[in-house]
């Protein structure tokens, strides 16, 4: 009988240890019946997935295959049999990404993946942490998640018992200071004192605290409180953390530059190794950072110690076993494309990996699947101007492809023009409208662009929020304006009836339906009756009778007022403004933004009835989910998504980068900023264009913009700057002709960024050609700009000539070092008191002027900024 030794105990003396060579056929051979999900996996990749013990940072760019990396590294743990599917915590952003992991492990492994109750969002896996451990909370299992509105309810009952002034001290306030401190894993004793005392005369601490306590009582927690309160339970309970510690053998973050300190402290305390209890609760960066944010003078009682930011170095003795070690945690993320500071995420987790979690190992995914060479060595180039990075270069295989485009418009109604003609050239050769989007940077931008397309009856969506007219600020003022101009609309009545809050609540406004149904009148007409009688209480009479007296009062106004002014008008007399005024949420801005913009649209009409006609055939366009249609959003919602085609307009200095965000943030804030130009120029495979206008209305009144500083810091070899499709905003034949920056003949300085060089070489082109661009030696280009030198000259004879300003245009730019607006330096040949005439603000007289731009009080329209070039002499 002949036995079988196991393998393993074959004796190994002199056996020298064998592996297979590398290229070698046995080698070659393993590597084909390796796992199938391994296969199509770059070198990068492949590392990324294999490294499986210790911790890991995956610095994955755009377009490198991060959720492919992600997923498939799950895949690797589970197949290799290093962890059950229990054992892994994985952590995302949103349930979308969590379902589509999901799916694509379904995928890879061949099956669906069952049993992973701990891959979801930070928010979901930290409420099912808190319900086990409910008790420890002085909570119940079944407590309830409050959501904003019901927050917000909370918050004015605390004020009203405090008898704080819940108009001067909003409670949607108090609800974003209560959640900036949440995402910061501040306790209520936690908070600086400098902070609390930043709302309701010194009680925002207290009233923190009460609400902790009133959500205690009701049995609810808000979405803060689900990471809060596990971090309090973790630190108070080190055999708890032990459990999870223990439980979790893998630990796997996405979009990890995203995360808050909150975030950061949760998952640094699960990322430990199961230790001794002394180690079960240290002290993390996080914590220091949060209170050294508060600036100095913090009370010692609610100040936390200054600490390192890792756990306490090794002892002197160098005894390995009194450092808590860390387990194997993969965090997935790219520290360019951290472009929400201002909700809290801190880019620097990302940046401090390496010293959180000591003998970490980087992995850098720098091969790019989605843009050309073009846009990869552009956005590379723009980004490689941050400090704060660490730093790597996207690539790709694939052609160089177009370059990225530049195009200045003289305002930015020529600019939504031009981008409207360029997304029709792009139909007609057959490309889906799925496959363009317009990035912008403020909300307020896509008004023009919404306008725009259902001129030319193209179909668009807007991705991150509803369409500018859907609104609810939009549609409120519109409201008001409905009823102005139609008494019997009873929708648009009820909407803004008590909007402003005026104490008209729903007995008041079903009241009035009784009355206007008895009767067969209108609301409006009904409310005029109503405030004749005894049926509501004084205060409430006393309201309505002020509103039908408003709605009489701007019904006489509309005769005699511009529809313009009698808008703003009755924004501001309505109380409507003043209401988003005292609004401290964080959209609250960018509404009275929107309400600007609105007014500011109203000027391309004759008269209030032909703009809400118009706005009618915007708003009954139906946009179905799965039409072929344009994406319109801000740069913030792009994140994620790619099209062939991407529009990036108004990227000037104050609107891109933002000032607001420069002037509260810094130099953090314009990294920032370049982050978001970064995203914007990566979210494109085939085709990204850049627009700056020269002109734009800013706080409803038109100013000289500067061309972002961004665009001298793209590479002059991957950029081509190209010429406006939108035609003159003044009814001229040919458009601008040629771009501005070909055929300058007046330069201030020489200088040798990208700009200039690109615009000295086609002076001397053009010089070597001839001069004009049409081949006529002279100044003749049809359309163009005249830029002889005598233009620019304070001889010139007289003012423009409206008859022929296509020929006699001037030109507004030179490059000197940053893209910088010619017009600011020119002088004007007007003088003060001229009497002047606007082709769309009328006639007027000159009051100041400042180089070419005029201040003149027009008769009609009061005072404006124009550029001199746009009046003539009366």
């Amino acid at each position: 009988m002949i036995r079988m030794t196991e393998p393993s105990k074959i004796t190994s003396q002199n056996v020298p240890d064998h592996q297979p060579a590398a290229g070698g056929i046995a080698a070659r051979a393993r590597a084909s019946v390796g796992p199938k999900y391994l296969s199509g996996l770059n070198p990068e990749q492949r590392e990324a997935v294999e490294t499986l013990d210790g911790p890991v940072l995956v610095l994955a760019g755009a377009g490198t295959g991060k959720t492919r990396v992600l997923t498939t590294r799950i895949a690797h743990i589970l197949s290799q049999g290093r962890a059950r599917p229990a054992e892994i915590l994985s952590v995302t952003f949103t349930n979308k990404a969590a379902r589509e992991m999901k799916h694509r492990l379904g995928q890879m492994l061949g099956h669906a993946v069952e049993g992973m109750p701990w891959l979801g969002t930070f928010h979901s896996i930290g409420g099912r942490i808190l319900r086990t451990h409910a008790e420890l909370a002085q909570l119940k299992s079944n407590f309830t998640v409050l959501d904003t509105d019901d927050q917000v309810r909370l918050l004015k009952q605390l004020l009203q018992a405090e008898n704080i002034d819940d108009k001067r001290w909003p409670a949607r306030m108090l609800a974003g200071l209560i959640d900036g401190w949440k995402n910061r894993g501040l306790m209520p004793s936690q908070v600086p004192s400098g902070e609390a005392a930043m709302f309701g005369n010194g009680k925002g601490g207290k009233l923190y605290a009460s609400y902790q306590e009133r959500l205690k009582i009701l049995n609810a927690a808000d979405f803060g409180d689900l990471l809060l309160e596990d971090i309090r339970i973790f630190r108070e309970h080190p055999d708890i953390l032990r459990q999870y510690q223990q439980r979790f053998k893998f630990i796997l973050v996405d979009e990890y530059q995203d995360t808050n300190v909150a975030q950061y402290l949760w998952l640094r305390l699960l990322s430990q190794a199961p230790s001794s209890p002394s180690f079960a609760s240290p002290r993390l960066r996080g914590e220091a950072d949060a209170q050294s944010a508060a600036g100095e003078g913090d009370s010692p009682s609610t100040a936390l110690v200054e600490t390192p930011p890792h756990p306490d170095p090794l002892p002197a003795s160098g005894a390995r076993e009194q450092t808590p070690p860390t387990k194997n945690i993969c965090c997935v993320g790219d520290d360019d494309q951290s472009i929400y500071g201002w909700r809290g995420a801190e880019v620097d987790n990302i940046l401090r990996f390496d010293h959180d979690f000591p003998g970490a190992k980087v992995i850098r995914l720098e091969r790019n699947y989605r843009s050309t060479g073009h846009i990869l060595a552009a956005a590379s180039h723009l980004i490689a101007h941050n400090e704060g990075r660490l730093g790597k270069t996207l690539r790709t295989e694939d052609q160089d492809g177009e370059k990225v485009t530049v195009t200045g418009s003289w305002d930015s109604e020529e600019e939504a023009r031009g981008i409207g003609e360029e997304i029709e050239q792009i139909q007609r050769k057959g490309e889906k409208l799925n496959e363009i989007a317009i990035l912008v940077r403020a909300s307020y931008q896509m008004r023009e662009f919404e306008d725009r397309f259902v001129t030319l009856g193209l179909p668009y969506r807007v991705i991150g929020g509803p369409r500018f007219y859907e609104r609810a600020e939009i549609r409120d003022a519109l409201a008001y304006l409905r009823v102005i101009n139609s008494p019997a609309d009873d929708l648009a009545f009820e909407r803004i009836v008590n909007v402003p809050k005026r104490g008209l609540g729903d007995a008041t406004v079903q009241m009035l339906h009784d009355h206007a149904r008895k009767r067969r009148i209108p609301l409006f007409e009904a409310a005029r009756a109503v405030v004749e009688t005894d049926e509501l209480k004084p205060k409430a009479r006393g309201s309505l009778r002020e509103v039908v007296a408003q709605f009489d009062r701007w019904r006489a106004q509309r005769e005699v007022t511009a529809h313009t002014d009698l808008a703003q008008i009755v924004l501001d007399e309505s109380g409507y403004t003043e209401m988003w005024q005292k609004d401290r949420s964080a959209d609250a801005a960018g509404r009275l933004e929107n309400l600007k913009e609105l007014v500011r649209s109203m000027e391309e009409f004759e008269n209030l009835q032909g703009f809400l006609e118009h706005i009618s055939l915007v708003m009954d366009r139906d946009s179905g989910a799965d039409e072929d249609a344009v994406s319109l959003m801000t740069l913030h919602s792009a994140k994620g998504l790619e099209f062939d085609n991407v529009f990036l307009p108004g990227w000037e200095e104050g609107l891109f980068p933002s000032q607001r965000t420069l002037d509260e943030q810094g130099r953090a804030g314009l990294e920032e900023e370049r982050r978001l130009g970064h995203v914007g120029l990566t979210r494109a495979r085939r085709r990204a264009m850049i627009y700056f206008a020269t002109n734009r209305r800013i706080h409803g009144t038109w100013s000289t913009t500067i061309p972002s500083r961004f665009l001298d810091e793209l590479p002059a070899a991957n950029v081509e700057i190209t010429e406006s499709k939108g035609g003159s905003a003044w009814g001229g034949t040919g458009g601008y002709g040629a771009s501005r920056f070909d055929d300058m003949e007046a330069f201030g300085s020489t200088y040798s960024t990208p700009g200039w060089q690109r615009a000295q070489a086609n002076r001397e082109g053009n010089r070597n050609r001839g001069g004009g661009r049409n081949g006529g030696g002279g100044g003749g280009r049809s359309g163009g700009f005249e830029e002889e030198a005598a233009t620019f000259s304070s001889s010139s004879s007289s003012g423009p000539d409206f008859g022929s300003f296509s020929s006699r245009r001037r030109g507004p730019m030179t490059i000197e070092g940053e893209l910088v607006a010619k017009s600011t330096g020119t002088i004007s040949d007007f003088s003060l008191s001229d009497r002047v005439f606007h082709q769309k603000f009328g006639y007027g007289h000159v009051t100041k002027i400042d180089g070419n731009k005029l201040t003149i009080h027009f008769d009609k329209a009061g005072e404006k900024k124009v550029v001199d070039s746009f009046v003539q002499r009366a």
